[in-house]
């Protein structure tokens, strides 16, 4: 199933990708999501290449009772965004993969961080949700495909918040393993 949503950011892409490579907002976007667990590793430099990694523990709410007995009564999510680094006027291109465990579903695609106006950025992803269950594969996809949609409006709002000043408190973090 293709995937494609956009995400407006009220800021130019300098300072977007300052936001998507803070630990405390990625924190905040994940507990956003509806996260039960939640762990985030960012690496890199925002002045060049950088990675995301969240690992979240999900309610499988969002996922149709019918298919719940395959994945059970939460759903690990991992989501591993590699930015590039920036080109001369900002905008930056990477890819995202996300890996729902326990539901043999992936997602995997490009992601794209654009100015589209005066103190107005776009963070685009395009990709397909591919799920490895026998019959019931389209519902599956339809449901993951949903769920991601959902997050990424979740993080819509969260970083309109935060770039408004409204930062909500992290969670603790997960201690490393």
């Amino acid at each position: 199933m293709e995937l494609h949503v956009t995400i407006d950011l009220p800021t130019d892409a300098r300072a977007a990708a300052r936001l998507l490579a803070d630990p405390d907002y990625v924190h905040a976007k994940v507990r956003a999501s509806g996260a039960v667990e939640q762990h985030v590793d960012v690496t890199g430099s925002v002045d060049d290449a950088f990675t995301v990694t969240t690992r979240r523990a999900m309610p499988t709410t969002q996922i149709p009772a019918h298919l719940r007995g395959f994945v059970g009564d939460r759903i690990d999510v991992r989501q591993v965004e590699a930015w590039e680094a920036p080109d001369a006027d900002g905008s930056r291109s990477g890819t995202v993969v996300v890996e729902i465990a326990g539901a043999p579903v992936r997602v995997t695609g490009r992601t794209t961080l654009v100015d589209v106006g005066p103190g107005a950025a776009r963070v685009t992803y395009d990709g397909e949700v591919r799920a490895a269950v026998p019959l019931f594969a389209a519902a599956v996809e339809e449901a993951a495909g949903g769920a991601v949609r959902a997050a990424l409006r979740d993080e819509e709002a969260v970083a309109a918040r935060w770039l408004a000043g409204v930062r909500e408190a992290a969670a603790d973090p997960e201690p490393e393993p």
